[in-house]
Parts: structure tokens; sequence; C-alpha cells
């Protein structure tokens, strides 16, 4: 390399240190631009938001057990019924004919009952006229008085009334026993007679009316749900029944208390606590190939009756799952991840000052450079402002709540914690100089 080629270079080394130098400068006088909060305690929640509808927590869907048309519909969408009211009959002719028809055969079949019973008294009379009769020829068989041909004669007859007396009060057995089966069918019919009408099962309002009087309903079948009449729901008592994320599912416990908006009632905000947690995620059906979130069913039980509410509105629960009263706050925006050298006890070992301006808090050397007991991680933290720079300060979360979190560890109240702008919140490099804007606010 020949001398001039050998000043030029030294010429070009000279002026990249002289801007270098000059950058540096500029820097440490002015800094970066940053807001600031500071830290201070505050009530925190942790909430988890889901959305759902709104159910009665008592509710029947009502269906026909028997097939027919509707002669009379005595209700409509809205009404208020009370327990045993009439709400619906079904054409009861052709089971009210079952029932007379029953009831004939069940009264033919006791009338029959009756003349077996008859047949059974004349075959005991005559068996004990038969008896006598045997016992005669008996003691004139004895005294040689009869002749053989009656006395045989005797014993026949005997033997064919006690027949005749078996057969008779057999067939009273049999008879007893067919008026038990006829009397079955006939309580049968009349309990499908009785199923024509239909009367609400409790107190409540009807929600949802599927028939029109004149139309004919269908009873379920294996394959065949059958026709829902009427939809009958206690509005006493309401639930939220809300998707939770799976992820949220671990934080969740029965009685956690909950504020619920309706979005048919948007003005209003209701309470209630967490019933029933769901142990199986709610099936849902993937279309293209695609992965669907994983959630569970959630239920919230509200504290009051809301009588303007209908089942199926939509609505948002946000279940606080955990309080902190005056816990050490930092705001969401001012937490970031770098990742930095720890030494072997997990203290932050940081570099000489240089400028380190969009550099990490590590020397960015990899982990087979390090030296003995180091390592790099990357851990959560915030910068803090000291004597004009941003320092990097590792810290232990605990619950989020809506703008903070709790600091467990690395922070105390009265440290000042920058907040933005996200850029620089984002690139900012441990030990740069910054500078708070004009219009920053340090509390909030």
């Amino acid at each position: 390399m020949n001398r001039k080629k050998i000043l030029i270079a030294v010429g070009v080394v000279v002026v990249l240190g002289a801007i270098a130098a000059v950058n540096l400068t500029y820097e440490r006088s002015n800094g970066v631009e940053v807001t600031t909060e500071a830290i201070k305690a505050r009530d925190l929640e942790a909430v988890v938001s889901a959305s759902g509808k709104v159910q009665a927590k008592r509710f029947v869907d009502i269906s026909a057990d028997t097939m027919g048309r509707v002669v009379n519909l005595a209700v409509n969408e809205g009404d208020h019924v009370t327990k045993g009211q009439f709400l619906l009959q079904i054409d009861p002719r052709n089971l009210t004919t079952a029932v007379t028809r029953g009831e004939a055969g069940l009264a033919a079949a006791r009338s029959q009952l009756q003349q077996f019973r008859a047949l059974v008294e004349s075959a005991k009379v005559q068996l004990a006229q038969a008896t006598d009769t045997l016992r005669r020829q008996e003691d004139l068989w004895q005294r040689g008085l009869t002749t053989k041909e009656a006395y045989d004669r005797a014993v026949t007859d005997k033997r064919l009334t006690e027949s005749s007396l078996a057969e008779r009060e057999q067939q009273v057995e049999t008879q007893e026993r067919r008026i038990s089966q006829e009397l079955a069918t006939v309580e049968s019919a009349r309990y499908d007679l009785s199923k024509v009408r239909i009367e609400a099962p409790f107190d409540g309002i009807v929600t949802r009316r599927n028939i029109e009087e004149g139309e004919t309903v269908v009873i379920g079948t294996m394959n065949n749900a059958g026709t829902v009449l009427l939809t009958i729901a206690d509005l006493s008592v309401i639930e939220a029944e809300v998707e939770v994320d799976e992820t949220d599912i671990p934080s969740l416990a029965f009685g956690q208390p909950t504020k619920i908006t309706i979005d048919a009632l948007p003005d209003r905000e209701f309470t209630g606590r967490v019933t029933e947690i769901g142990n199986s995620p709610i099936q849902t059906t993937a279309s293209g190939g695609a992965r669907q979130a994983t959630n569970f069913m959630v239920v919230v039980t509200l504290d009051e009756e809301i009588p303007e509410v209908r089942p199926g509105f939509t609505c948002t629960a946000d279940i606080t799952t955990a309080t902190r009263q005056q816990a050490v706050a930092v705001p969401i925006q001012a937490t970031t991840v770098r990742e930095v050298r720890l030494d072997k006890d997990g203290q932050v070992v940081r570099e000489p000052e240089t400028d380190r301006r969009r550099r990490s808090v590590s020397t960015g050397v990899s982990a087979e450079e390090l030296p003995d007991g180091q390592r790099l991680e990357e851990v959560e933290g915030v910068f803090v402002v000291r004597d004009g720079k941003a320092v990097f300060t590792p810290i232990k979360t605990g619950i989020a709540g809506d703008k903070y979190f709790e600091v467990l560890e690395g922070l105390k109240a009265g440290d000042e914690v920058i907040t933005g702008p996200f850029s620089s919140v984002r690139e900012l490099a441990d030990g740069v100089d910054v500078k708070l804007q004009a219009n920053n606010q340090k509390t909030s």
C-alpha cells in the first residue's frame, strides 16, 4: 500500500471519528424525548371479559305427547302464566273414543266375571249334592241294599262336579286378570286423553310460541325432536351464559363478583356472581381446516330481577378474578422485554458508559463469549429515569388491571418510569440520555 492510500485511509477514520463524536455530543446534550409517570400505590382489579347471552335459569320447552290438531290456543308470546293455567288443547275426539271403548270393554268383562262367579256357586251346590248322594250310596253299599252300578254312578257324578267346579273357578281367575288388563288399558287411555290439555308447569312468561290454532302437532321420535309448541321461562332468576377463553379459565372461581352489561339496555349495569364453570370446552365445527379458539361456558347468576330482559339478549360480563388494595402499580405501556446479561445471582451486568443507542442491555456478545457464571436471558422490565438516563430495571409483576400491572419486585413508589412514546419504549437501550417532553404528565 503506497503512502497516498495510507493518508486517505487515516483521513477517513478521522472524519468518521469526528462525526461520531459530534453525534454523541448532540445526543447527550439533547437526549431522547420521552414521557414519564411516577410510580404510586393504586387499587387494582384483574378482570376477565367475555360475551354471551342472557337466559332464564329455569325454562321449559313444551312439546306434545300426542299427535293431533290444536283446537284451543289460549296464550300468546309475552303472556304471564301461573302454574296450572290452561295453555292449549289438542283435538281429544280420538282419545275420548279410546277411553269410551276401553270403559265399555271393562264393563263387559266385569259382567262376564259375575256370570262366572254364579257358575262357580252353582257348581259348588252340585258338588254338595253329589257328595251327599255318594255318602248315601256308600252306606247302602256297605249294608248290601244298593247295586254296584248305582254306587259307581255316584262316585263318577262327584268327580265330574269337582272337575266342573275347578273349571269354573279357573274361569273366574282368568276373567279377573282380563279385567286388570282392561283396567290398565282404560287408565292408559285416560292418561293419553289428559295430555291433550296442556297446562303451565310453573309461573313464568311465554317467551316463544311456535304453533297456531288449527295446526297439527307431531310427537317426537328417535330421529325427530317433534314440535316445540311453547317455551315458558321463569324470569325471576336470570343467568348470563358467556364463553371464556381457555387461558382465563384457571383464574376463575365460584362466587367471583361480576358486572354485566346487556346490549339492549345500554345505560344500565347489573351485578352477579359466577355459579358455573364448564369442565369441557364448547364444541364447535371447524371450517376450512382453520383452528378454532377453545372456549368454556361460564354461567353468571344476576343478583336482581330485570323485568325488561328477554332470553337471548346479548351481554358482556366483566368477572373480577383478583383485587389488590394500594399495590405498587406500573403502567402497562411502560413494560417491555429486553435480553440482558445476568450474573450467577440473577443480577443485571451492565456495560461501561458508552454509546448504547438502540442496543439491548447486554453487550451483544453470544452466550459462548460470556464469562463463567453469566448468561443471556430475556426479562420483563421498565426503563426508570435516573440522572437523565434511561435505566432498564427488571420487575416481577402480579395481577393485571385495566391500565396497570401490580409490581411485586423491582420498583418502589416515587420511581419515574418511561411510558412513551411507544416507539421510544420499544427501542430504548439501557443508559441512553433522555429528556422529558414539554407536555409530560408525571403522575396520573
